[in-house]
């Protein structure tokens, strides 16, 4: 197992296109670390360049002590799972395992016994016999991590691995992932677009847009902390309200009269966007304590939650998470009451945290 270490990664295509622009990246050992964002923003790319199968512009790149900027894919000890599972047709499941073992010459009896291995961690042992064309896509899923699990590297790179199976085997991959990276101890760096995926597997998650990285922290830190408006949009469904708010009598207070706590040391010269998330809110009966009159534009019933959509009078609408236990009408008259701590806030004009 090893660690990797990104430094000033950067990639520029010849029709002038920056894919990757001046990342740095430091994935501990043992680390199951996540890259998130929208497509194009570059997390593929960064996990191809250290995969070997995109080479970089400039930068360097480290794993475990050894840079590998011109070593090729097959010698930088890694083992990569795609979205396409990428096996053999012809070959049943335990033949799909053993082909990358037998291309590097092991002996027949090492083979068998890291197949059966990866076969017990997977949970495939009824399905060994079987063709792909008669395995499920989840069943399919568990035998290209297997395949990858086999060659026993130094590292795990997984490109969006999940996004062609449904949302309940999804679920449960998420779950299968956790659970081997977990007993293996190994280094794993995720790609996806999918901030569940992200919030539920990563020790660390780090957030790129347009080539660049906005944030890395932990799944808890980049919910309640976004380091950039950008970051505060993409995370969390539905997304933190972003509120413009000015500095007055001590307080955070919104155009349409929403009262804040303020954070220690806030600028008082700048625009600024108080964050919060829709749980931070709640709807009331109007006139209710420490309310102010807001009118339900919509709700969405969700079963175990509903959203709300509430006009408060300021420039933007904002969204509201409730228990289904108390339900407004759509154009009804009620109250909007700030029930969280201190937001975040942000400089309108850096788009960064302030405080």
């Amino acid at each position: 197992m090893a660690g990797i270490e990104v430094t000033v990664l950067h990639k520029r295509y010849p029709d002038g296109t920056v894919a990757v622009d001046h990342v740095d990246l430091s994935i501990g050992d043992g680390e199951l670390f996540v890259m998130l964002g929208p497509s194009g923003c570059g997390k593929t790319t960064t996990l191809r360049a250290i995969a070997g199968l995109e080479r970089q512009t400039t930068g360097d790149i480290r794993i475990g002590n050894t840079l590998v900027n011109d070593l090729p894919p097959a010698e930088r000890d890694i083992a990569m799972v795609f979205q396409f599972y990428a096996l053999y047709p012809h070959l049943r499941t335990r033949d799909n395992l053993a082909f990358p073992l037998r291309a590097e010459g092991l002996p027949k009896a090492e083979v068998r016994e890291r197949v059966d291995e990866a076969a017990r961690l997977m949970r495939l042992g009824p399905l060994l016999d079987r063709r792909p064309r008669r395995l499920s896509g989840g069943e399919q899923q568990r035998v290209a991590l297997a395949r990858a699990l086999v060659r026993r590297p130094r590292a795990f790179l997984m490109d969006e691995p999940l996004t062609n199976l449904d949302a309940e085997l999804r679920a449960d991959m998420r779950t299968e992932i956790k659970h081997l990276q977990g007993e293996l101890g190994t280094t794993m760096v995720y790609v996806t677009h999918d901030q569940v995926e992200a919030m539920s597997l990563g020790h660390r998650i780090a957030i790129l847009n347009k080539g660049r990285v906005e944030q890395i922290g932990t799944p808890l830190e980049v919910y309640e902390r976004p380091a950039s408006l950008f970051c505060a949009a993409f995370i969390g469904s539905p997304p933190m309200n972003l509120i413009e708010v000015e500095v007055a009598d001590g307080k955070l207070r919104s155009q349409g009269g929403l009262v804040l706590t303020p954070p220690p040391g806030l600028p008082r010269d700048r625009c600024l966007l108080a964050g919060v998330r829709p749980e931070a809110l709640e709807v009331t009966e109007p006139g209710a304590e420490r309310s102010i009159p807001a009118r339900v534009v919509s709700a969405e019933w969700l079963g175990d939650e509903i959203i709300y959509v509430v006009d408060h009078g300021g420039q933007r609408d904002v969204r509201v998470r409730m228990p289904p236990t108390g339900r407004f009408a759509v154009d009804a008259r009620v109250g909007l009451r700030h029930t969280g701590g201190t937001p975040a806030v942000y400089d309108v004009s850096t788009e960064e945290l302030v405080a």
